[in-house]
């Protein structure tokens, strides 16, 4: 649920603290944090462009964040335990001899070195996100598992500080988020369509060299080149959200080179951008529903709000923006967006019930702003990461798919039945890749993987932005035999960082010591 339509965004995997603090900067937090073409035609030109060698990797002590990245809490380098490094790769796969550009790379060593099984290499979902700015504060959640592997992972291509993909400036993304993203009328149409034009003309302006360059076929050969230049026969994988989708990807390509990995909050791989975001509007309604049945079950009911004044605030909304203490309103798009973002974790509903007694009883949207600028990556100070852009940049060049506002209009009965909160935004944010300068590679993904080692793909029952039947469908189109299907029955997005025992000891036993979970293992 954004303007730039992520797939399967992890904004708020391990953000409590940084939610807490975005909060208390806005004046209304409480008192603690709470408790993120057809691949398979191409296989043999993925492997004869890009065939990996281990280049020898500089690992020196980490800078702080950069912009592009997204800011860390308080500013300052990740630690001491952390090192990073820059890994060369080609810009065009098809020309391996060519132009290189680099990708930003971060570990923490392995405790035990006798006991260590190699690097676990993450990815946590978006596109976009980078992983370099995230594995740090996500570390204690993976604690475990670093007495045996390097945690690793990376800023992808066109993310972070890995070639990165530029758009609009700051202060042009702040004006472009006030326009109407979900038009009633002619003129509102017009300037909708005249702002995806711009935004979509900046990034061919300023990133023309790279747009071509980020598919995620390409990621994948990279993830491969980074596996070889960490000296690992084997790739260990921890792919979340939109990382689910790489590792996908990289199995098909790479089969014979998958180690131990796992698949959580699963994107459904036969699913094209229309089926895909109808599918995340439905997820996305299922989680606000749940949400709502355990605020009115809650010691707090009396001020739970009902899905029928959610539906009132969001028109009101859609010509009288609210105030907030920032200086800047907050829209009918960025409260959808807001309330979107609340349901990536069960941890995060209370702000969802805060942010919501403001705007219904106070008149103010400062919450709901706040929930929205950690989903879209703008910080506290104005900036922004590159988080959508990056997600825009990937989506297109992986989507063959160009959709029409006549397209838009025929499917909106169906996106608003799915979804009387979620579905219009859903529907016209399928205007994203329209007129963007670079085709597509594929119209649905193929991650078709025999002789890979086993999978253990996990699908949360209440993920909203990647709904359960994804993983189903995704151990179906890995092969007989690849996947090991495991459900947790939960709320979020994702299973293993929700803290469930269950899931942890299954996650934990798999990669630490091999042993494939049954299958249908169920945590709950």
């Amino acid at each position: 649920m954004s303007s730039s339509r992520p797939r399967a965004t992890t904004a708020l995997l391990g953000a409590g603290i940084a939610l807490v603090t975005a909060l208390a900067a806005a004046g209304c937090g409480d008192s603690g944090p709470p408790d993120a073409g057809d691949a398979k035609s191409s296989r043999s030109s993925d492997r004869d462009g890009g065939t990996a060698t281990a280049a020898p990797l500089r690992w020196t002590t980490c800078p702080p964040p950069s912009v592009a990245q997204g800011t860390s809490l308080d500013g300052k380098a990740p630690g001491k335990d952390w090192e990073c490094a820059k890994l060369p790769v080609p810009l065009d796969y098809a020309k391996p001899g060519g132009e290189q550009i680099e990708l930003a790379l971060i570990r923490a060593k392995a405790r035990d070195k006798d006991k260590r099984l190699g690097s676990l290499v993450f990815n946590f979902g978006g596109p976009g996100g980078s992983g370099v700015a995230t594995l740090p504060g996500l570390a204690t959640s993976y604690d475990k598992l670093r007495d045996r592997y390097d945690l690793v992972s990376f800023d992808p291509r066109g993310v972070g500080d890995s070639a990165t993909v530029r758009c609009l400036g700051d202060k042009e993304t702040d004006a472009a988020n006030q326009i109407d993203g979900t038009p009633d009328d002619a003129e509102e149409e017009r300037a909708a369509l005249a702002a995806n034009k711009a935004y979509v003309d900046a990034c061919a302006k300023n990133s023309a060299k790279v747009l071509p360059h980020v598919d995620t076929l390409s990621a994948a050969r990279d993830m491969d080149r980074l596996r070889a230049a960490l000296g690992d026969a084997k790739l260990n994988y921890f792919g979340i959200s939109y990382g689910t989708e790489l590792g996908g990807v990289y199995a098909h390509l790479f089969p014979q080179n998958v180690g131990r990995a796992v698949l959580d909050a699963v994107v459904d791989p036969t699913q094209d951008p229309a089926e895909g975001d109808l599918g995340q509007t439905k997820g996305f309604q299922l989680a606000l529903s749940d949400y709502l049945k355990d605020c009115a079950a809650s010691a707090q009911a009396a001020a739970c709000p009902t899905q029928d004044r959610i539906v009132s605030l969001l028109k009101k909304l859609d010509g009288q923006p609210l105030p907030t203490r920032q200086g800047r309103k907050l829209t009918q798009d960025e409260a959808v967006n807001g309330i979107a973002s609340a349901l990536y974790s069960k941890d995060t509903w209370k702000y969802l019930t805060q942010g919501l007694q403001e705007a219904m009883n106070k008149g103010t949207g400062d919450t709901l702003l706040v929930l929205y600028d950690l989903l879209s990556g703008r910080g506290p100070d104005g900036r922004y990461s590159n988080l959508q852009p990056a997600n825009r940049a990937i989506s297109c060049a992986d989507s063959q798919q160009r959709y029409t506002a006549d397209d838009v209009k025929r499917l909106l009965p169906e996106f608003r039945a799915a979804s009387p909160v979620f579905g219009e935004a859903a529907a016209w944010s399928l205007l994203s890749c329209t007129g963007w300068p670079v085709e597509g590679k594929w119209k649905t993904i193929d991650v078709s993987a025999e002789g890979s080692a086993p999978i253990v793909v996990i699908g949360n029952t209440g993920d909203p932005a990647t709904p359960y039947a994804g993983a189903h469908r995704m151990a179906e189109g890995l092969g007989k035999g690849v996947a090991a299907e495991v459900t947790y029955k939960g709320e979020g997005h994702g299973a293993y960082n929700s803290g469930n025992a269950c899931m942890v000891r299954t996650v934990d036993a798999y990669l630490l010591d091999g042993k494939v979970p049954a299958q249908g293992t169920t945590c709950s």
